[in-house]
């Protein structure tokens, strides 16, 4: 009796190990790399993305009784940097997704490698690759197309016939010339400059030297963060009194800081995050946005004052979503591929900056419900009817 006795308690013991043990790996930890520029040219938008980071993390940090841990790496504004921290989060940190980074050449160079190891990679720049070089990435940042054309509206509503444009030397300069040239000619405004600069020049003066003297009606550029300023600061010096456009990527405090009285009365379009407070309350994005307020005064102790902060948020929740639907075991090739599944194929999720649907053939997921057209007055930015 004593020897039966002791093989049931055995065997009790065996089948609680088994059930903790089954327990434990249906708990498996859910992980996020996060890659960022805290440093460098790009870090006036990195550091925001740090912050919104922060923000959904303290919004949600378990899913269905899984905890979610996040890896974060600096990739000091630099490519290289951005793809060999991509390849230690995936090879050593063994995440399960990749959220980043401030900067599209950084975003490519790790889209690269997200291709390559087959790790779904979420885009917090404006970054696009067609076919299957794509194929494992979405982006959250609105098209440059989609933003273009509603700055180009806004443009022949106030009867501009000319423009010049000065970009950066990169992915994102081209990405918006690109789209300027498929929205201003059937709109009958004429492009008459094509500038360009690096983000870590200090001076454009010689190509806006160049485009003053074309004497366009306006001049919109494709930048972004502080080094986005250096036009319209040498657009002021040398009097220029025509109209001023940019895009979604100066939506930040240091740009507004920098730019100062030159950027005063700047038009640019972005998110309905920036002025979610002026959003009907019928708009589903006005409570998601303001949700994140909430959660980023909470984990960085102030209000949100950028609009890149809320793309890091979006990122989050687009994760959320597509992990609630995936099965299979966190920390496996298996899982990363039905997660990257499961993003694909997002339909409706009410964001900060969009309502996001995605398809496995098209990298951006937003509509016009994700464009609103502000106005930079006294340092504050203004919807614009």
């Amino acid at each position: 009796m004593k020897v039966l006795t002791r093989i049931c308690a055995l065997a009790g013991i065996a089948a609680g190990l088994s059930a903790v043990t089954a327990a434990s790996a249906w708990a498996a930890d859910l992980k996020v790399g996060f890659i960022t520029s805290l440093s460098g040219p790009v870090s006036s938008l990195g550091i925001p993305y740090e912050k919104g980071i922060k923000a959904a993390v303290a919004y949600k940090s378990e899913l269905n009784g899984r905890k979610i841990q996040m890896v974060q790496l600096d990739d000091a504004s630099d490519p290289s940097t951005a793809a060999r921290n991509a390849r230690k989060l995936i090879d050593e940190d063994k995440v399960d997704v990749i959220i980043g980074t401030a900067g599209s050449p950084g975003a490519l160079a790790i889209a690269a490698v997200a291709r390559e190891t087959k790790t779904p990679l979420i885009s917090i720049a404006n970054a696009n690759l067609p076919g299957e070089e794509g194929a494992w990435m979405v982006t959250l940042p609105q098209p440059a197309p989609l933003m273009v054309s509603a700055v180009v509206e806004r443009m022949k509503q106030s009867g501009v016939k000319t423009v010049g444009y000065i970009g950066f030397s990169d992915a994102w300069g081209d990405l918006v010339y690109d789209a300027l040239q498929k929205s201003a000619e059937p709109a009958g405004i004429k492009i008459v400059s094509n500038e360009r600069y690096a983000r870590g020049d200090s001076s454009v003066t010689g190509q806006v030297l160049k485009i003053v003297a074309l004497r366009p009606d306006a001049v919109i550029t494709g930048t972004s963060g502080t080094p986005g300023a250096l036009p319209y600061l040498a657009l002021a010096e040398r009097g220029y009194k025509g109209q001023i456009y940019g895009m979604h990527a100066l939506i930040n405090p240091d740009f507004v800081r920098v730019g100062g009285t030159a950027v005063e009365g700047l038009l640019a379009p972005t998110g309905p995050v920036i002025v979610a407070e002026q959003l009907p309350d019928s708009n589903p994005i006005r409570k998601v946005s303001m949700d994140f307020r909430t959660a980023y005064q909470k984990a960085n102790g102030a209000p949100p004052t950028d609009a890149f902060s809320a793309y890091s948020f979006d990122a989050w929740l687009l994760f959320l979503d597509a992990a609630a639907r995936t099965k299979g075991e966190p920390g496996t090739p298996a899982y990363r591929v039905a997660l990257r599944d499961s993003i694909v194929s997002t339909k409706e999720l009410v964001g900060t900056h969009s309502v996001y649907n995605f398809k496995p053939d098209n990298r951006y997921g937003s509509d016009e419900r994700s464009r609103v057209i502000v106005k930079l007055e006294k340092g504050q930015w203004k919807l614009v009817p």
